[in-house]
């Protein structure tokens, strides 16, 4: 007989799988979606609450944003792990709890360690299997792929007919570097097929991150954006060289804010040139 798939061979599998946003709750208020309280406990506490610990007995409890978690309930949650007890907030007896535990974040826990921000003990008891998500631009293979199913989700969502990718804007998308990851790149197609106009995503339908990045490689003629994209180049350039390597200076003789010049130089990729 096939064996069954990973998830299913879990004794977990059929019991609760509960999630909490570490960095959409104040300390207090995690603290209570955690652990529960008593009635009585604060204002505003009129019955007993069960926390998220207590519903997820048996299953599995994810903490997303791990690293957002305050001190004092790094230390409490050390103790769940270590002990498999805790009390209710407000309460005195005592509970056990048989979780799986699954944390996520997206900071650089062990800096936090060294900033005092975050526990090494608890770090290392976390740590038990640990798996990194490359960001986007390390996997750039993806960003096709990624892009054609949020085209098929947002088209059907939107009741609008959207084919495909031009050659062009399928280019630019994989060549732009994705700060804020897949996120973007959804919200990016979701943007082009609401105020696009045609069947396919055009580069103009692109928000303007995506278009002010250098333009790849190609022996066709220019077209309308690598043109522009050019023209802007070649103006922070000389703006850059008046103000004698002064970014604050050149962003006055351009008329734009400094902090946006910044920006146009990273995504354009123009620091090597403006070393030189």
């Amino acid at each position: 007989m096939p064996e069954s798939p990973p998830l299913q061979n879990s004794p977990r599998k059929s019991k609760a799988f509960v999630a909490v946003n570490c960095a959409a709750l104040t300390e207090t208020l995690l603290e209570s979606e955690l652990f529960g309280h008593e009635k009585g406990a604060f204002t505003g506490a009129l019955v007993q609450k069960k926390g998220r610990l207590e519903i997820a007995d048996g299953g599995t409890l994810f903490l997303d944003e791990i690293g957002e978690m305050s001190q004092l309930l790094q230390a409490k949650l050390l103790r769940v792990l270590q002990e498999r007890e805790y009390e209710r907030v407000g309460g005195t007896r005592t509970l056990k709890v048989d979780i799986r535990l699954i944390t996520a974040t997206n900071r650089d826990l062990e800096e936090a360690i060294r900033q005092g921000t975050f526990r090494r003990d608890l770090y290392y008891r976390l740590n038990v299997v640990s798996i990194s998500m490359p960001a986007l631009r390390e996997r750039r293979e993806d960003i096709p792929l990624l892009a054609s199913y949020f085209v098929q989700k947002y088209s059907d969502r939107c009741n609008r007919r959207v084919t495909g990718i031009s050659t062009e804007a399928r280019a630019r998308l994989t060549n732009y570097d994705w700060p804020g990851n897949v996120r973007e790149l959804e919200n990016a197609i979701e943007r082009a097929i609401v105020l696009g106009t045609t069947e396919m995503i055009l580069l103009e339908d692109l928000p303007e991150a995506a278009l002010e990045t250098a333009a790849p490689a190609s022996g066709g003629v220019a077209k309308y954006h690598e043109t522009v994209t050019e023209a802007k180049k070649q103006l922070i350039l000389k703006a850059v060289e008046q103000a004698g390597g002064n970014y604050t200076e050149a962003a006055k003789l351009l008329g734009v804010h400094p902090n946006y010049l910044h920006r146009l130089i990273r995504n354009m990729n123009l620091r090597p040139e403006l070393k030189k």
